[in-house]
């Protein structure tokens, strides 16, 4: 099993980055999928999940209406689109899947990629 996340970087305050992450040696399409993110010296917290269809997303107050998170079950890959970027934002994502439900919580995702690092900084 693999979860490969991509994307992150360096952005100015205001900016936009999608993150990507490719899933294999699973079956994707029967998992829920979810964002979550490390800032540093805190804990690590939900960003956005969405379900195995993609025709349900849960995002986290902090986000909610500047991130979206979207899949491509042909492609195997989960997206979180992140607009008006702060530095608060500033953190490693990490993408992860789960084999049933849907929800915020870290302890119920089975699977989990090596996070990408975001910056948010002028």
């Amino acid at each position: 099993v693999q979860l490969q996340a991509s994307g992150g970087g360096l952005v100015q305050p205001g900016g936009s980055l999608r993150l990507s992450c490719a899933a294999s040696g699973f079956t994707f399409s029967n998992y829920a999928m979810g964002w979550f993110r490390q800032a540093p010296g805190k804990e690590r917290e939900f960003v956005a999940a969405i379900n195995w269809r993609g025709g349900r997303a849960d995002y986290a107050d902090s986000v909610e209406g500047r991130f979206t998170i979207s899949r491509d079950n042909v492609k195997n890959t989960v997206y979180l689109q992140m607009n008006s970027l702060q530095p608060d934002d500033t953190a490693v994502y990490y993408c992860a899947a789960r084999p049933y439900g849907f929800g915020s919580a870290i302890y119920e995702y089975e699977y989990w990629g090596q996070g990408t690092l975001v910056t948010v900084s002028s």
